[in-house]
Order: structure tokens, then sequence, then C-alpha cells
């Protein structure tokens, strides 16, 4: 596996980990609808959370949230649409991004950004 690829999965299981120690179910990983690809989908306190994962080993270009630009953002949007139609979802939702950095010896900060933003229409 391409080393980008995984560093992402590393990412995505410790993201995972962080929602569930802290009360969140997982509905879904990984969920996609057409472009789009949602990490993971969590639910707490009758909200849907649809979450970002995004996993650099530097920040010289940036931080990890930084990437979820405009377009991806409309993407996830998109995608959350169409999961709230599927799942007949009537409550409230949310779009966090959850963003690890490592370093050079593997250690790593994972920042959990909540209603990191909120996708304007299209």
């Amino acid at each position: 596996m391409a080393k980008h690829l995984q560093l992402g999965r590393d990412g995505e299981v410790l993201a995972k980990a962080h929602l569930e120690k802290n009360g969140y179910e997982i509905l879904d990983e990984n969920w996609t609808f057409g472009k789009a690809e949602i990490d993971i989908i969590a639910y707490k306190h009758k909200v849907i959370i649809f979450t970002e994962v995004k996993t650099r080993t530097g920040n010289s270009f940036g931080e990890p949230e930084d990437f979820v630009d405009n377009r991806k953002q409309r993407l996830l949007a998109d995608a959350a649409d169409e999961y709230i139609y599927l799942m007949n979802h009537q409550g409230e939702v949310r779009f966090d991004i959850i963003a690890i950095l490592f370093d050079k010896t593997g250690n790593y900060i994972l920042n959990h950004i909540e209603d990191a933003f909120w996708p304007s229409a299209t």
C-alpha cells in the first residue's frame, strides 16, 4: 500500500478511536456518494456528525484542516444530503474535521474541530 494511503488509514483509525472514547456512536465509515467520500459518520445527542479526517506528516504547506477547501465541503454536503435522505434523519447535523499531525518519531497531535464548517449552497 502506498505510504500516503496508509497514513490516511492510520489517521482514520485514530479518529474513530477518539470519537468512540468520547461517546460517539459510529454509524458508517468511508461512505461514498458520487465523487464524495465521508470518512466517518457518527451520532451523538441526536445529531449526525459528518467527519472529515485529514492526516499529515508536516505542516509546512498548512495545517491538515486547511485542506478541506470549499470544493471538498460541497462534495461532503452533497453526500451528507443523500445520507440524511436515505436514513430519513429529521434532526440536526454537523460537519467536523479531525486533523492529525504526525511528527518524524510517530507521535501525533489530534485536533477535533467540532462544527468546523457549514457548506454554502452551490
